[in-house]
């Protein structure tokens, strides 16, 4: 676990808050849910992300498919935009890069 020098204290309503900086890096807005999670002697915070959420657009859809053994997810609209990004990266529609292979 990589420490981020970053001390503080508990206000009378047991809050902390997390610094401008790590919700930053983190991706974390107003409002997003945190996980909460404990091991051993440790207090865990995690962004909150759903089962089956697509991991580009955070969209739980019933049409969602999983890929790679379910370590990713992806929605239509996530494939979408994954493959043309790939289609812009590599140059190469779809059906040539089907050829390649």
């Amino acid at each position: 676990m990589k420490s981020t020098g970053v001390v503080r204290k508990i206000d009378e309503l047991g809050r902390i808050v997390i610094p401008k900086e790590l919700r930053r890096t983190l991706d974390i807005q107003v409002k997003d849910p945190i996980e909460i999670f404990i091991s051993e002697n440790k207090v865990i915070l995690q962004k909150y992300q759903a089962d089956m959420a697509c991991m580009i657009t955070g969209d739980v859809l019933d049409e969602n498919m999983t890929f790679g053994n379910g370590s990713i997810v992806l929605s239509p609209a996530g494939m979408a935009i994954l493959q043309e990004e790939l289609e812009s990266k590599s140059g190469l529609k779809h059906q040539e890069m089907l050829k390649a292979k």
